[in-house]
């Protein structure tokens, strides 16, 4: 025989609902912020907000630049404006939302809004990916194809590589929020987290996330995997072709038109792996791989418009042109 259970001891969390399953499902998810810090994370939000700021200053700069300067429309700064709208892109789908933890304790993120920051995270790491990819294939015709230059890489070509990398990313990423939005998530629904992250989320499925790895783990070797052997491919001809050069002046100035673009892949890349190998210390130390991940997505967007200032004497003027903090302009 069944007993009734008392009402009063049947507790359901605010932030679950019932599913048509009969089973709880969450209606939000709770960013908690930084595990093991939450009591004094907030003075972290002072830097954080100042690295948000500058990046957008510098990249908003870095594209009037280009824009005002005639000089500058070449293919090789289109693509720097491109990603200077990629790495805006992608630290205003973080940071604002991490800001709003640190100052108004606003932790609750609808499922929709999540899965989407998901997407976004994704792709605009994927563009930026992309974008290395185009830029090294730009300087590849340059170097070793100077002649064909002209005709190959044209506005055109630009136009259509960038909507290829667009098209690929959206659709290459489109399966990584959907498999999970259908996840089962009727349990916890707090996150050890400061931004929806595909691992985080979806470590409160009750079901089997088993393919939601897979998925993620594949189509990033595919896209990111596909885009840095092709960049590694580029150089190596790059390299094979200035060591033909009889000019050392000529071989010089070549190669200090890859440099920082060679930087920012080495940065771009290298604090990928490094972020992929913190996350097997995430069990001892849960604050390592949340930190890195958060300044793996806010670091080079404001890093990359001041590489490409330093080392471009052309971005440089224009960009003190613009400003009118050169001599001529005083």
């Amino acid at each position: 025989m069944e007993y009734p259970i008392p009402e009063k001891l049947v507790k359901i969390s605010p932030f679950m609902k019932v599913s048509n399953s009969s089973n709880f499902q969450v209606a939000e998810f709770i960013l908690k912020g930084l595990p093991g810090i939450y009591s004094w994370q907030h003075w972290l939000s002072a830097p954080l907000a100042l690295l948000y700021l500058s990046s957008l200053g510098a990249n908003l700069l870095i594209l009037l630049t280009i824009q005002q300067e005639p000089s500058l429309h070449q293919p090789m700064y289109q693509f720097l404006g491109i990603l200077s709208v990629v790495d805006m892109g992608l630290a205003t789908t973080i940071v604002p939302k991490i800001l709003a933890i640190f100052w108004f304790d606003a932790k609750a993120i609808s499922l929709p809004e999540c899965f989407s920051q998901i997407f976004a995270i994704h792709y605009f790491l994927a563009m930026e990916s992309g974008i290395f990819l185009c830029m090294a294939l730009d300087r590849y015709v340059a170097i070793c194809h100077p002649l064909h230059y002209p005709t190959i890489v044209t506005d055109s070509s630009v136009f259509k590589a960038t909507l290829f990398m667009v098209l690929r990313n959206g659709l290459g990423f489109m399966p990584v929020p959907v498999l999970a939005a259908q996840r089962d998530y009727c349990s916890s629904n707090e996150i050890e987290h400061c931004l929806c992250s595909n691992l985080g989320v979806t470590s409160l499925a009750c079901d089997d996330r088993r393919v939601n790895k897979i998925c993620q783990l594949v189509i990033a070797w595919i896209l990111l995997g596909g885009d840095l052997c092709l960049i590694i491919l580029s150089y190596a001809l790059i390299i094979k072709s200035v060591l033909r050069m009889n000019s050392t002046k000529a071989a010089t100035k070549a190669l200090s038109t890859c440099s920082s673009h060679l930087i920012l892949i080495l940065f771009f890349y290298t604090s990928i792996v490094v972020l992929s190998v913190t996350q097997l210390a995430g069990r001892k130390f849960p604050l390592i791989p949340v930190l890195f991940n958060v300044l793996h997505n806010v670091i080079p967007p404001a890093l990359n418009p001041i590489v490409y200032a330093l080392r471009s004497k052309e971005l440089r003027l224009g960009s003190l042109k613009l400003l009118r903090v050169d001599k001529e302009y005083r």
